[in-house]
């Protein structure tokens, strides 16, 4: 390869800022080529963000989509050569009958828009249903980048999905075609290019260095990959972009879960040490949950946040996310005692809101139990008091929530984790409120796991806040408790954690039927009970707020389960 300097810009676009995403790239840019850079590459769907979803059915969107990237190609600096993802128009979508927008790459350079590129494969698994809007994309997928002194690349263009289709790195295929292979069979490529917006979940970037290795591998190519940073409602992207040397090495990583720049020489530049790299699962869940938390508020135009703080594991692990990701003078934690709460409930929660540094109010809700009683005794006359009483008093607490986000204008943080969603061990109205909620991925033992790590002195967070301890030790060892009724504990109403967790995990993410999860060692009727509850509580996670996502089989935007249905375990 010719002696040649490209650089990559790891943006954080807000969706649908189509002037404020062009001034990123542009200001990206410039930065780039005062450094030497002849090529930009950014991510999939740069110019609107991703995923844009409806708003692509939005004529007048997708107009000024047009007339901002043109804007862009005046402004770029005009030596350099710059790939930015758009939505363009399919000029046969009224002869074919077909959709009316391509997912596309398109090349800047000398002020104008040179050529477009279509992405090929367009997946609708998981929170993808990009067949919804686009065409599969045709035409030829290659430019020329004419280099100083005369020299020249030919360079191939795909989008995301379009490198995911290798059979031989996955043993099988998703699509018919493999739009590399074609690549590379037709024409002499130098260079191998893959705009993205591939979103996070734990364990994933090892398996994208795996399979981008190895495309670079068997093509014989160098390969840059830019991926999208930043969180877009229940969607977190990480980054970490990568450049490959045809040996499939690492020569250069961006950033996890923030922007960056990168600049690749693949003369002068060996194989790096991966700045992507965390310590561990706990630490990388962590520093994606911060930045869902943040970049939701900030894109949502909120400043402040409160949160329920219970005394208990879930809402402390909220609280120190909330802290990490705005600001601990962003936080109000509001404590609400019942005449069930323990003592150490209210001594834990202050413990807690102490070690964060933020702010707290106490409002006791014996009074409103009190009235909601005296409301209800001729309806209720002669019934014994069962769970009902105990949902009002989370509504109670939620209701109180809601208006002081409502007051205030703060984001209200929901806290329940995904085990108590999985199986509807929450309350709608009640501690389901909320504009965002932030654990609902996370497994009970994970928050446990998340917590502990918190407390290593290694943690930014210990580190920042000066502790030996962020949470309260007697938070994380106290059995949990909803602490609705006298002496009530979880393990009353479900499984033991580690239990229930292994369950879900095999029925929710490996697809289990219960005779097979029973077959891994499980009782029969504990499994029987945790596949009914997830099934009835189909209609809870409908209304709940947004959840961050963090695995691989989310309940959200990638979860397409009916609330009507007969399910035999």
């Amino acid at each position: 390869m010719p002696p040649v300097t490209f650089g990559i810009a790891q943006l954080n676009p807000v969706i649908g800022d189509l002037v404020g995403n062009c001034d990123r790239i542009l200001i990206a840019v410039q930065k780039l080529a005062s450094q030497g850079v002849q090529l930009v590459l950014t991510p999939e769907l740069s110019i609107c963000g991703y995923p844009p979803r409806d708003l692509l059915m939005n004529h007048q969107f997708v107009i000024d989509m047009e007339t901002a990237i043109a804007d862009l190609a005046r402004r770029l600096p005009h030596e350099v050569a710059v790939i930015v993802g758009i939505a363009s128009p399919n000029p046969k979508a009224n002869q074919s009958g077909g959709k009316p927008l391509f997912n596309s790459a398109a090349l800047l350079q000398g002020g104008k828009i040179q050529q477009v590129f279509h992405k090929r494969l367009l997946p609708t698994y998981d929170v993808f249903d990009e067949d919804r809007y686009f065409a599969v994309g045709t035409g030829s997928q290659v430019f020329t980048l004419d280099l100083n002194g005369g020299s020249s690349l030919r360079v191939g263009v795909t989008i995301c999905e379009d490198i995911w289709n290798d059979d031989k790195f996955w043993q099988k295929r998703n699509y018919a075609d493999d739009p590399v292979a074609e690549l590379t069979a037709n024409y002499e490529l130098d260079l191998l290019l893959n705009l993205s917006a591939s979103p996070y979940a734990v364990g994933k970037q090892s398996l994208r260095e795996a399979m981008l290795s190895h495309s670079a591998i068997v093509h014989n190519l160098p390969l840059i990959y830019a991926n999208q940073v930043g969180a877009n409602d229940d969607l977190i992207f990480d980054g970490r972009s990568m450049a490959f040397n045809c040996q499939g090495e690492i020569i250069s990583c961006g950033k996890g879960f923030e922007e960056d720049l990168l600049v690749i020489d693949f003369e002068e530049l060996s194989c790096t040490d991966n700045s992507s790299k965390y310590k561990n699962d706990n630490a990388e869940i962590f520093a994606a949950l911060v930045l869902g938390v943040r970049d939701y508020a900030r894109k949502c135009r909120f400043r402040q946040v409160v949160i329920g703080l219970s005394g208990g594991i879930d809402s402390a692990l909220v609280a120190a996310i909330a802290v990490e990701a705005i600001g601990k003078e962003n936080v109000l934690g509001v404590l609400m005692p019942s005449p069930y709460s323990s003592a150490h409930s209210i001594t834990d929660a202050i413990a807690l809101a102490d070690n964060l540094g933020i702010s707290t109010h106490k409002i006791p809700i014996q009074p409103m139990m009190s009235a909601f009683d005296l409301s209800l005794e001729a309806l209720f006359a002669n019934k014994t008091s069962d769970v009902t009483e105990e949902n009002l008093q989370s509504r109670i607490r939620g209701s109180l929530l809601m208006a002081i986000s409502n007051k205030f204008g703060h984001l209200l943080l929901s806290t329940g984790n995904k085990s108590e969603i999985s199986v509807g061990y929450c309350t709608l109205y009640g501690d389901m409120n909320g504009g965002l909620a932030a654990i609902a991925d996370v497994p009970k033992t994970r928050v446990f796991s998340i917590c502990e790590w918190l407390n290593q002195t290694d943690s930014n967070l210990a580190i920042k806040q000066g502790l030996q301890e962020v949470i309260p030790i007697n938070i994380i060892t106290k059995p949990p408790s909803a602490e609705l009724k006298p002496d009530q504990l979880d393990q009353d109403s479900l499984p033991p954690y580690d239990i229930l967790d292994d369950i879900l995990y095999n029925l929710i993410h490996q697809h289990l039927s219960a005779s097979e999860i029973v077959a891994l060692g499980h009782d029969q009727a504990i499994v029987d009970r945790v596949v009914r509850l997830v099934k009835i509580a189909e209609f809870k996670r409908r209304q709940a707020a947004p959840g961050l996502k963090i695995c691989d089989r989310a309940f959200g935007s990638g979860w397409r389960m009916p609330i009507a249905s007969k399910v035999t375990p």
